[in-house]
């Protein structure tokens, strides 16, 4: 099942996940939540705030929230033009592998980025999805009696001065966005569409009828 959220508060979305997940534990439908949010840090587990770079008060004058939440991982930004995606899966039927979960996750961003004409990678030792040395797509995750949330989120039309304001995951990195490596603003129904189908071919789900 695929529920698009639309622009959506982190937390409000945060909320829809947890009652996903358990809907899932107690026999529901694995979901894919596509959404976009209000310009957002979400702090993972493993996150220093001195990675944050600017102020309270800045942050406030651009109507930045901070949210500390349970996925692995540093500090990332979520903003206007951003296509998040949390898969509420149950990765019992992917072996219980994290690891190889992860993967599966970075590879629907790569074939969604070569949909796009743009050829991505990984880079050793690191987490998400690059173009050459600027990372387009991040990736944090949470389990829960192993069903996923939080997830994957991709840079399409954001605000890239936005992430000025952090050490996004933790490292001295440039992001970029499909629009900027484009030259256009990108439509984003479009992009919907294929990540869904980048789910399915990597995943091997029907997501419409929930299975």
């Amino acid at each position: 099942m695929v529920k698009d959220l639309g622009l959506i508060r982190y937390a409000q979305a945060y909320e829809f996940q947890k009652k996903c997940v358990q809907d899932l534990l107690q026999g529901g439908p694995q979901v894919l939540i596509l959404c976009e949010h209000p310009p957002v840090l979400t702090l993972g587990r493993m996150a220093k705030r001195s990675n944050i770079l600017v102020s309270h008060e800045e942050l406030a004058k651009y109507s930045v929230g901070i949210h500390a939440i349970d996925r692995g991982g540093d500090i990332t930004l979520h903003a206007p033009g951003q296509a998040v995606m949390y898969p509420i899966f149950n990765l019992s039927h992917m072996g219980k592998d994290l690891r190889r979960y992860l993967r599966h996750l970075e590879q629907v961003a790569i074939d969604l980025l070569k949909g796009f004409g743009i050829v991505a990678n990984r880079i050793p030792g690191y987490t998400g999805v690059w173009i050459e040395k600027k990372k387009i797509a991040s990736v944090g995750i949470g389990v829960r009696r192993w069903v996923s949330f939080h997830g994957l989120s991709i840079n399409v039309n954001t605000d890239l001065e936005l992430f000025s304001m952090i050490r996004p995951c933790g490292l001295n990195v440039q992001m970029t966005s499909i629009q900027e490596i484009k030259g256009r603003r990108i439509d984003m129904a479009e992009v919907k569409q294929k990540i869904i189908r980048c789910f399915k071919e990597n995943f091997l789900l029907d997501l419409l009828s929930g299975e």
